[in-house]
C-alpha cells in the first residue's frame, strides 16, 4: 500500500518537473533548472511549404516529427509581412510600430542604413540574462549592421551570421531578378559572414551557410548543456537567392527550393538529436516558425502560401500567417491548435517560463501561450492586428477579419494600395483564402471590428524612426 505522504511527494515532484524548476530552501528558483529555449526562424517560408502543412512534394521529416510529438498551430502570425519589422517584433514582444522599426516606404534595413533596433528596447536575450541564460544569435540579424546595433549589444553572448538579407550587397551590373532567380552565384552578393563583431568571410559561401548555421547551433548547445541557454537561429533562406550544399542539391521533387528546405529540416534533426544525446530534450522548448510569407514574385524560387491569399509584403493571410511548431517532450501536450497565436507571444511566454515578469514601463503586444502548450483549449490571443509599415491595414478577431486597406500583387513599395470604405470582411474559418467579402451582410461585425481597431490605434505612439536613416545622408 502506497502511503499518502509518498503520494504527495511524488505529485510535488511531478509538478516541479512540469514547471521546469526546483525551489531552494529560501524559496527562490535554481537558475540551472529553467528550461532551455531554441527559436528557429526561417526566412520567407510560406504557410504551405512543409510536409506537415500539406505540401505534396517537399519532405520535412524532422519538422513533421516535431509537429506530431508537439503542437502545430494553424492560425499563427508573424509580427509583420517583411523581414526587419518581423524580427523586431519577435525579439521584443512589441509591434514594430512601437519600436521605430516600421516605415511605409523603406520597409527593411539595407547595407547603407544608419538605423537599427534602439538600445531602449529590451530583447528576449537581454531579458533572459537576468536568469543567467547563455545566449546565441546564429544566422540572419537584420536589425542594424552598425556596431551599436549588433547582437552583442542586445544581450547575445555569441553571434555567427549575416547581418542582413542574403540578396543584399549585390554587385553592380547584376540584375536583382536574374541574380536571385535564374542563375544565382555567391559572388553576386558581397554579404559578410560575421563571428561576433568580426567579418570572417566575404562574400559568405552561401552554398554551405545553412549547414554551418546548424553546426554552430549544435556546438553552442553542447558547450552550454548545463543550461540554461537561449539560441535564436534565424536562417537566411529560403529567401532568394537559393543555395544549398552538395549533399542536398537535386534531392527534392520541388527543385532547388525543396532542396533548401530539406537542408533546413536536416539541421532541425541535428538539433533534436543533440538534445536527446545530451539528455536535455525534456528541459528544452524548441520552436520553429517563419518571419513572413513567401516571396511570390520569384515564381518557383519562392514558396507557397497554400490555400492562403497573396504572400510576403501584404496584410492578406499569405503575408503573415506562417507555420509554427512547438516541441517539448513531457511538457507540451501534442495537438493541432486552431486558436490565434503570434511571434509577438514568444517574448511573454519565454519570460514566464524563466520566472520573469514583463517590464512595466512599456506596452507589450504578446500573450503567454504557456497554458495552451500545457493543454488548455483556448489561446489567450483573441485578436491580431495587421500592419504594413506604420499603417494598420486589417484586424482579425475570432473568425472575422476586416481589411481597411489592401495591397495587391507583388511585394514592392510601388504596389498599389486600395482604401476600402466600407472595409472588406472575411470569415476565415469558412474562407481562409479571403475570396468572399461579407461586409454587406454583417454591418454589426464591421462596426465592432472597426471600434476594436480604433481602440488599439489609440494605444500606439510612434517611436523615433530607425528605418529612413542613411549612412551617406548629407
Amino acid at each position: 500500500m502506497i502511503k499518502p505522504k509518498r503520494i504527495f511527494l511524488t505529485g510535488l515532484l511531478l509538478v516541479s518537473v512540469v514547471l521546469g524548476y526546483r525551489c531552494r530552501p529560501d524559496g527562490k528558483k535554481e537558475a540551472a533548472t529553467y528550461p532551455n529555449v531554441i527559436i528557429v526562424f526561417a526566412d520567407d517560408l510560406g504557410y504551405g511549404d512543409l510536409g506537415c502543412y500539406g505540401h505534396p512534394t517537399i519532405r520535412t521529416p524532422h519538422l513533421d516529427r516535431m509537429a506530431t510529438e508537439g503542437q502545430r498551430w494553424t492560425s499563427f502570425y508573424s509580427a509583420a509581412s517583411v523581414c526587419t519589422p518581423s524580427r523586431a517584433g519577435l525579439l521584443t514582444g512589441r509591434l514594430p510600430v512601437r519600436s521605430g522599426m516600421a516605415h511605409n516606404q523603406h520597409r527593411v534595413l539595407f547595407p547603407n542604413s544608419a538605423g537599427g533596433l534602439a538600445q531602449t528596447e529590451i530583447t528576449l536575450a537581454r531579458a533572459l540574462k537576468e536568469r543567467d541564460y547563455k545566449t546565441a544569435c546564429i544566422g540572419k540579424w537584420h536589425l542594424g549592421h552598425l556596431p551599436e546595433y549588433l547582437p552583442a549589444r542586445h544581450g547575445f553572448d555569441y553571434y555567427f551570421g549575416i547581418p542582413y538579407s542574403n540578396d543584399m550587397d549585390r554587385q553592380a551590373g547584376i540584375s536583382g531578378f536574374e541574380a536571385s532567380y535564374r542563375d544565382p552565384k555567391i559572388e553576386y552578393f558581397n554579404v559578410p559572414l560575421m563571428r561576433n563583431e568580426e567579418i570572417i568571410e566575404r562574400p559568405a559561401d552561401q552554398h554551405t551557410i545553412t549547414r554551418r548555421y546548424a553546426q554552430e547551433a549544435v556546438r553552442f548547445i553542447e558547450e552550454n548543456a548545463a543550461g540554461p541557454f537561449f539560441v535564436y537561429l534565424a536562417h537566411s533562406m529560403p529567401h532568394v537567392p537559393l543555395f544549398t550544399s552538395d549533399d542536398f542539391r537535386g534531392t527534392s521533387l520541388r527543385g532547388l527550393y525543396g532542396d533548401v528546405l530539406a537542408e533546413i529540416d536536416w539541421g532541425m534533426g541535428e538539433i533534436m538529436k543533440t538534445l536527446e544525446k545530451l539528455g536535455i530534450s525534456d528541459n528544452t522548448l524548441l520552436i520553429f516558425t517563419s518571419d513572413n510569407g513567401p516571396w511570390l514574385v520569384f515564381r518557383e524560387a519562392g514558396g507557397s502560401a497554400g490555400l492562403l491569399r497573396e504572400g510576403k509584403g501584404t496584410a492578406y493571410e499569405g503575408g503573415m500567417r506562417v507555420p509554427a511548431i512547438f516541441h517539448w517532450p513531457g511538457t507540451i501536450r501534442p495537438d493541432v491548435i486552431t486558436g490565434l497565436g503570434s511571434t509577438l507571444d514568444l517574448f511573454p511566454t519565454v519570460l514566464n517560463l524563466a520566472g520573469l515578469d514583463l517590464p512595466q514601463d512599456r506596452t507589450y503586444d504578446g500573450f503567454d501561450l504557456g497554458p495552451v502548450l500545457n493543454g488548455a483549449t483556448e489561446s489567450p490571443r483573441t485578436a491580431q492586428f495587421f500592419y504594413e509599415g506604420t499603417r494598420l491595414f486589417a484586424v482579425r478577431e475570432g473568425a472575422w477579419k476586416l481589411h481597411f486597406r489592401t495591397r495587391e500583387g507583388i511585394y514592392t513599395p510601388e504596389a498599389r494600395i486600395d482604401e476600402h470604405d466600407p472595409p472588406l470582411l472575411f470569415n476565415l474559418h469558412e474562407d481562409p483564402s479571403e475570396k468572399y467579402d461579407l461586409a454587406a451582410g454583417h454591418p454589426e461585425i464591421v462596426q465592432g471590428l472597426s471600434e476594436l481597431a480604433s481602440r488599439h490605434e489609440a494605444t500606439v505612439e510612434l517611436a523615433e524612426d530607425q528605418m529612413a536613416r542613411w549612412i551617406d545622408a548629407p
